[in-house]
């Protein structure tokens, strides 16, 4: 988590600006963004696939070497000077990427808990994951921020490819699957069949797993476009177009509120009974925090505002992701937490487009009104989710729900 997120957030600070920098309008930066997106949408399930049939290793290890190359590719882009066609394509290669990682890593990280005989609970873990992930973002971000002003936008991108490459070596000779064993006895594509339909059997046709899914294209996908939205967004508001380190600052808030919602998050939980609420809570919060951040003019009070919101992620993140787990069978675990990160991306490469075509019609705060209104529409599907009473809402440690 630390190695991966330090790689990555290097650019989160700065991603929009290099967009704009290499030439594109608004539209086709956020359009660049889609794409990513939708190779998120496109290789979600297979690669979830490689994971449960191949191994959460190799699946990793692959993950490093295709985003590094990418990363490289998407700096030339911009020495070059490429038509939008160019990156559109390479941004799809760099969602591939980023796919090896979403299911695997979670599944991994579960399958050993139960492995080696772990009695907390799971909003504990992931809530400490959050803590060193978020401390990975604000370095990141804000050195990213920081080198770009003093050396150029593309610096940052070299430097994320090397530590994903150093990361690679990191995993090579540290990571194994463990309460894990790859079924070989298949031939591959019979494997992929096989596997894809167990996880559609426990995620979409498991109605509390599908209803929490149905939640992530309105806030995973207008998720995604707020983030990269509020590096302009704010230097528009502090008044200098060139300030990449204020940019920086909007990167590096959201991990300050990663690491603040990761420690509340276990914390939050032992004040409801049931998951499902602390997810509720966090859904209308965030809803309610982007309409008012559209509407604000002052530099720092949309600053306060931005906290807010990323304390409102991050603390809805542990809980999502323990009640999904524990909903989830070890076989078809990657599978499946993949196919909700594909309807996430599902949800990113609609709204990103169009919230940009806002933007560069009514401004970034009007981006930002239309993000709230969208966001709120996962509050019904919360609900419903809520209305299944799986054992799962009320669990507070590691159980094995979805093997009986």
């Amino acid at each position: 988590m630390l190695g991966n997120t330090l790689a990555a957030s290097f650019i989160w600070g700065i991603n929009t600006l290099f967009l704009l920098d290499a030439g594109l309008s608004n539209l086709e930066a956020f359009a660049a963004n889609a794409f990513f997106t939708a190779g998120m949408l496109i290789f979600e399930i297979p690669t979830g696939v490689v994971a449960d049939t191949v191994g959460r290793r190799a699946s990793y290890l692959l993950g490093t070497v295709t985003l590094a190359a990418t990363t490289v590719l998407y700096w030339l882009l911009w020495v070059w000077e490429s038509p939008f066609w160019a990156w559109a394509v390479v941004s799809v290669l760099l969602g591939l990427g980023f796919t090896f990682f979403s299911g695997a890593v979670d599944a991994w990280l579960v399958d050993a808990l139960k492995a080696t005989g772990y009695r907390g609970s799971l909003e504990t873990v992931f809530g400490r994951a959050q803590i060193v992930g978020g401390i990975a973002m604000l370095s990141g971000s804000v050195l990213g921020g920081v080198i770009a002003q003093l050396t150029d936008l593309g610096v940052p991108f070299l430097i994320r490819g090397g530590i994903l490459l150093v990361m690679f070596v990191v995993a090579l000779l540290l990571m194994r699957d463990l309460g894990f064993t790859p079924d070989r006895q298949q031939k591959p594509l019979q494997a992929t069949r096989t596997v894809f339909r167990a996880s559609i059997r426990y995620g979409l046709g498991n109605r509390p797993v599908r209803w929490l899914m149905l939640t992530s294209p309105f806030t995973a996908g207008v998720g995604i476009y707020v983030f990269y939205a509020l590096q302009p967004y704010l230097l528009e508001l502090w008044g200098d177009e060139t300030a990449y380190s204020i940019a920086g600052l909007a990167a590096a808030l959201l991990s300050g509120a990663s690491i603040l919602g990761g420690a509340l998050a276990p914390w939050v939980r032992r004040l409801f009974r049931r998951r499902t609420s602390a997810i509720l809570l966090a859904a209308i919060s965030s809803a309610a925090v982007l309409i008012g951040l559209g509407l604000v003019r002052d530099f720092w009070f949309a600053l306060a505002l931005v906290a807010l919101w990323g304390i409102c992620s991050a603390i809805d993140d542990p809980v999502h992701r323990a009640y999904l787990n524990d909903m989830i069978p070890s076989k078809q675990r990657a599978t499946v937490l993949s196919f909700d990160s594909l309807m996430g991306s599902g949800g990113g490469v609609v709204f990103q487009p169009v919230l940009g075509r806002v933007a560069d019609v009514g401004g970034y705060g009007a981006s930002m009104i239309w993000s709230g209104v969208i966001s709120a529409v996962a509050v019904p599907f919360i609900l419903l989710s809520r209305a299944e009473k799986a054992p799962s809402d009320t669990a507070r440690e590691v159980t094995t729900e979805a093997e009986a």
